[in-house]
């Protein structure tokens, strides 16, 4: 089959959307997540080939993995959106004009969303739940290192979507292969708009040479600001947890800006790192107060490279600030406006951080670890925009449609 082939049929599938019910939609998506539950022997079996390819030390080997625990959260995740309320059919406005027309502004599909990922195959599921709850069709191209994994996960989909008499080119799986992103990237007229997710690289590629609208979920470079003012003990809790909760996930710690006078706090602080195993890079002061505290082995003098870099292992940079300012200074010059997190109990500081700090995600006194569309209660995420346009941050339901005018009259004709 030609890839125009596979647009043309989802497209094509993406009609029939129109009128589908939202109990049947719901319906589908509590039976997906039972098959999936049912069959997690199969799943797992066809992830582990994939996991036999990969190098146990590679970043994206945790984001492949699955396990029977990440399974039964998938399927929790799948129920969640099934529990939400649709938000097609939303009337944002309406108004009668002068004329005696009568105007609604109301939300509709996107129609057929695009997306390209690398080795996460929870996506699949992710993507199909958020597409089907907003009557959008999605042609998906997942990696190579996890197209086993992908097969099982769209098999399933399949088979529940046939049984309730549905179009399975409603979710379509593309080849692995390279020229199968190249095709999408070109598929004008079949995609109304392209999310990659992955990592910079990737999304780079995608939005340099996409001939398609694209949405941009950006890598994530995570900055934690330790104020003057900061508690120590939430500091402790919510440095530890943001960085080793999962590290190869995009939101996920990657430098600690720490006010110089809380530097004699410094080794309490990333203490329980250690303990993780998490290599510190750190600039001149907090190498200096963490020599005869952390574990030589996993310190190391910071370099320019170190600032501005998605670790996505464990490993972590520290940068000491002289104020809030330089602080606010650093985010900007190296944030990929992701997440960014404040430590303080001044007000004012707090404020000023949370108001000038440019990023989709901005927290104060609490780990960046909460980034995720089932966390901020969207039931799951399509994917995280870092960009401004359409949407910005985690991408639930609502970010998954747009709106039409539908204009009502009674023989209105337009004059001069």
């Amino acid at each position: 089959m030609q890839y125009e082939d596979f647009f043309k049929y989802t497209q094509e599938a993406s009609r029939s959307l129109g009128l589908l019910k939202p109990e049947k939609v719901n319906e589908v998506l509590r039976d997906v997540a039972a098959l999936a539950l049912e069959k997690a022997d199969d799943i797992l079996a066809e992830n582990q080939k994939d996991l036999d390819l990969m190098d146990s030390e590679d970043p994206k080997y945790d984001r492949l993995k699955l396990t029977e625990a990440r399974l039964q959260g998938i399927a929790k995740d799948l129920q969640n959106v099934a529990n939400l309320t649709s938000p097609l059919g939303e009337v944002l406005l309406q108004k009668e004009l002068p004329n005696g027309l009568s105007l609604s502004k109301v939300r509709v599909p996107l129609g057929v969303i695009g997306v390209i990922y690398e080795a996460r195959p929870n996506v699949t599921f992710d993507v199909f739940s958020l597409c089907l709850k907003t009557g959008n069709a999605c042609l998906m191209k997942g990696g190579s290192d996890a197209h086993n994994s992908n097969l099982a996960i769209i098999s399933i989909i399949h088979v529940v979507l046939e049984r309730h008499g549905l179009n399975p080119h409603l979710v379509t799986l593309l080849p692995p292969e390279r020229q199968a992103t190249e095709a999408l990237l070109q598929a004008i007229g079949y995609v109304d708009v392209l999310i990659p997710r992955g990592s910079q690289a990737l999304i780079n590629y995608v939005r340099q040479n996409a001939k398609v609208p694209v949405i941009e979920t950006g890598a994530g470079i995570v900055h934690t600001y330790f104020d003057e003012s900061a508690d120590l003990e939430k500091g402790r809790q919510v440095i530890y947890n943001a960085k080793t909760r999962r590290v190869s996930v995009c939101n996920a710690l990657d430098c600690l800006l720490l006010h110089q006078n809380r530097l004699d706090d410094l080794p309490a602080l990333v203490e329980a790192l250690a303990t993780a195993n998490v290599e510190i890079f750190a600039d001149g002061p907090a190498f200096a107060v963490l020599q005869t505290s952390y574990p030589t082995a996993l310190l190391h003098p910071a370099t320019e490279e170190h600032f501005g870099t998605e670790f996505l292992a464990l490993k972590m940079a520290i940068k000491t600030v002289p104020y809030l300012s330089s602080a606010l200074d650093h985010i900007a010059r190296y944030s990929s406006k992701h997440s960014e997190a404040i430590l303080a109990e001044d007000p004012h500081v707090l404020e000023t951080f949370l108001n000038t700090v440019d990023a989709a995600a901005v927290y104060a006194n609490a780990s960046t670890a909460f980034t995720d569309g089932a966390q901020f209660g969207l039931g799951a995420e399509i994917g995280i925009s870092t960009q401004k346009l359409h949407a910005r941050g985690p991408m639930g339901l609502e970010e998954l449609t747009s709106y039409k005018w539908i204009v009502r009259g009674a023989g209105q004709v337009r004059e001069g």
